[in-house]
């Protein structure tokens, strides 16, 4: 178990921890029952159609078998190839229409998974950096971080309905008055949302590590998280302006910048991942790839011939 597993089942446990003080507060083990019923009822709803719903929000388009663009077909067959090498079921590859770079992992479990690239990140990506980054949306898929993260937002859900409950009819008054009921309205929430910030940012450092393994190259994925930054940044994300809800599931916050970790971003601090890639890298056990020095998204048509790698393969 890794320190950042660890982490999240600390984190975890401490959001449980605080569900139960919240409900206890306010109606007592009835209440408590009730709020998490209804709130893990709405997040399984929605993680069972997650896939679904994301995907349809971003505009995104399924790269078929059929797929008439040989770049596209090409991204999607090397996305699926990784897959493979890592044993993993292999998911649905997805295109969205943005000029902006990013990419995210989505869908209930491995079998049922699905990743998306945007055509912001295969214009200006090289083809070893876009295979870091679909190697890091592979390793949220292999972790299965859209479970943890559901996990989260259930109990989240459900502190935030105690405390609407406590603020507007009234439920643990009789413990705080009605300043003690506003203040629960308000912080617990809060606090529930800084847990699951926390577990977001554990879930993105080990997505990093494990996607470093897949590709064999952590260097690749750092170079890729520069240019992604650089280009969040500066590059408008309309679909995730519109769903802000979402921003959590792109490897990079689609929506602004974190100078550092700090309690309120839902990513870790771009240059806090970079460096830890880089340690990984100067461990000396990433030679270049399980394909080889090269790596399979430095092989041109003919397998041999380089690619000119200015704007990438797809620019």
């Amino acid at each position: 178990m890794t320190a950042n597993t660890m982490r999240t089942f600390i984190l975890l446990a401490a959001l449980t921890g605080l569900f139960g003080a919240v409900g206890y507060l306010i109606g007592g083990p009835a209440g408590a029952a009730i709020a998490l019923v209804i709130a893990a009822a709405l997040n399984v709803m929605a993680w069972w159609n997650s896939d679904k719903m994301v995907l349809k929000m971003h505009g995104a388009r399924e790269i078929a078998p059929s797929e008439t663009d040989p770049a596209l077909r090409r991204f999607a067959e090397d996305t699926i190839a990784m897959a493979d090498r890592a044993h993993m079921p292999r998911p649905r590859v997805y295109v969205i229409d943005t000029p902006q770079p990013n990419a995210f992992a989505t869908g209930r479990d491995p079998h049922n998974a699905a990743v998306a690239a945007t055509t912001g990140l295969l214009t200006r990506l090289t083809r070893d950096e876009v295979a870091g980054v679909m190697a890091h949306e592979l390793a949220h898929v292999k972790n299965r971080d859209t479970l943890t993260m559901t996990v989260t937002a259930t109990l989240a859900g459900a502190i935030g309905f105690l405390a609407n409950f406590a603020l507007f009819f009234g439920g643990g008054r009789d413990r705080g008055g009605l300043i003690g009921a506003i203040a629960l309205a308000i912080f617990a929430p809060m606090a529930a949302g800084l847990v699951q910030m926390a577990i977001s940012r554990s879930r993105e450092y080990e997505a990093d590590r494990v996607g470093a393994e897949i590709s064999g190259n952590p260097m690749s994925l750092a170079a890729a998280l520069e240019k992604i930054e650089r280009g969040a940044r500066t590059t408008l994300n309309p679909s995730a302006e519109r769903n802000p809800a979402t921003a959590h599931m792109f490897i990079i916050n689609p929506l602004n910048g974190q100078g550092a970790d700090n309690l309120f971003s839902t990513h870790p601090a771009t240059a806090n991942r970079i460096a830890r890639l880089r340690q990984m890298a100067g461990a000396g056990r990433y030679p270049g790839g399980p394909w080889g020095e090269e790596g399979p998204w430095s092989r041109g048509p003919g397998h041999g011939a380089s690619e000119d790698t200015s704007r990438g393969p797809w620019g």
